[in-house]
């Protein structure tokens, strides 16, 4: 069960930011690719990415490379573990 809460907060953690949230609400209408999530904030690429991995490595969020593009989804599994607590 400890390590159930650990994982719980990895992913609240991964929230605990405003442009995470938005990514994650923009990922809720399925997925997308980097570009298009760029396209609604004004940050860097470089930027984009490290809120991606932090999304990810929580894991909250699924990645795949789709050629030179990376691809994102929410990761429902993890998702619904979260709404559990709630």
């Amino acid at each position: 069960m400890q390590e159930k809460y650990k994982d719980l907060v990895k992913m609240l953690k991964g929230l605990a930011d405003e442009t995470r949230l938005k990514i994650m609400k923009m990922l809720s209408s399925g997925e997308l690719c980097a570009c298009k999530i760029l396209e609604e904030f004004d940050i860097t690429q470089p930027t984009l990415s490290y809120h991606m991995k932090i999304l990810t490595d929580c894991g909250l969020v699924n990645a795949r490379r789709e050629g030179a593009w990376m691809k994102y989804t929410i990761n429902d599994e993890n998702l619904e573990k979260l709404k559990e607590i709630f």
